[in-house]
């Protein structure tokens, strides 16, 4: 069980991987890096700060006690001057407990200005690996930008890109239904020729109807062209094929006796 458990987590793992990835922006990343080091900075500057006042607040102490050890001093020879020699040996004893803690004092006094002086160092070296960062993550990021500027550009070109992907669908899908509506039309055409269809707007023709439609079609077009080139020759037989229709178009009538003698007979 526990071998399957490993794997299931693995496998999340990964999942949260390569959807990270996929999400990921270097630029924020940098940008959030660059923040962390600044806050680590920050605190840096602010321990020093600390230690600081600390030193001063030890050094000040110690200047309050060097003048008690003064004012001690001079209590001393004054009660010695005055026969006092108890309270001369008072006034040394408190000046040699507050010569004890000023030792001390000039102790943590050091070891807080050592520390001072290497949270100084570690926050020069800090502000200048900083601005390196900030320096090379602006580089990068202009990097970055461009790339990706280039990246899509090059995809735009290339057709690779999601909305010049959903473009080129759109076009194919245009193609394929203007595709089919030809091939419809074109179908439906050949039904109606083949009679396989009734036309609505006229009438129904057999196969032989449309076989003599065709054959009268050919021999009107045969006739045509033969007095074309008839009358390109200039021939007579071409002038009696174009009259000949003209004559036949024309109504017959009923020939009429003529009372008057024509020209012909008078002279005969």
């Amino acid at each position: 069980m526990a071998g399957i458990f490993e794997r299931i987590a693995l496998m999340f793992k990964t999942k949260a991987t390569k959807t990270l990835d996929k999400y990921e922006d270097p630029r924020e990343t940098l940008d959030y890096s660059y923040q962390r080091q600044l806050d680590l900075l920050q605190k840096v500057r602010r321990g020093v700060a600390d230690v600081a006042t600390s030193r001063k607040r030890v050094e000040l102490q110690a200047q309050k006690m060097n003048g008690e050890i003064d004012r001690l001093q001079s209590a001393a020879q004054r009660a010695l001057e005055s026969n006092r020699e108890d309270l001369a040996r008072e006034a040394l004893t408190r000046k040699a407990g507050l010569q004890t803690q000023l030792a001390d004092l000039q102790t943590q006094h050091a070891a807080l200005q050592a520390e001072e002086e290497k949270l100084v160092r570690a926050s020069s070296r800090l502000q200048a690996k900083v601005d390196a960062f900030r320096t090379r993550k602006e580089t990068i990021k202009a990097t970055y930008s461009a790339a990706e500027a280039q990246t899509r550009i090059n995809e735009a070109f290339s057709g690779i890109s999601e909305e010049m992907g959903d473009v080129g669908l759109a076009i194919q899908r245009a193609e394929d239904k203007t595709l089919q509506l030809q091939a419809r039309a074109s179908a439906v055409d050949e039904l109606l020729a083949s009679g396989a269809l009734e036309d609505p707007t006229g009438t129904v023709k057999d196969d032989i109807t449309r076989e003599l439609d065709a054959l009268a079609s050919d021999s009107s077009v045969e006739n045509e062209l033969a007095a074309m080139k008839a009358q390109l020759t200039g021939g007579p037989a071409a002038r009696a094929q174009i009259d000949a229709p003209e004559e036949a178009a024309k109504p017959t009538q009923p020939a009429q006796p003529s009372a008057e003698v024509s020209d012909e007979e008078r002279m005969s």
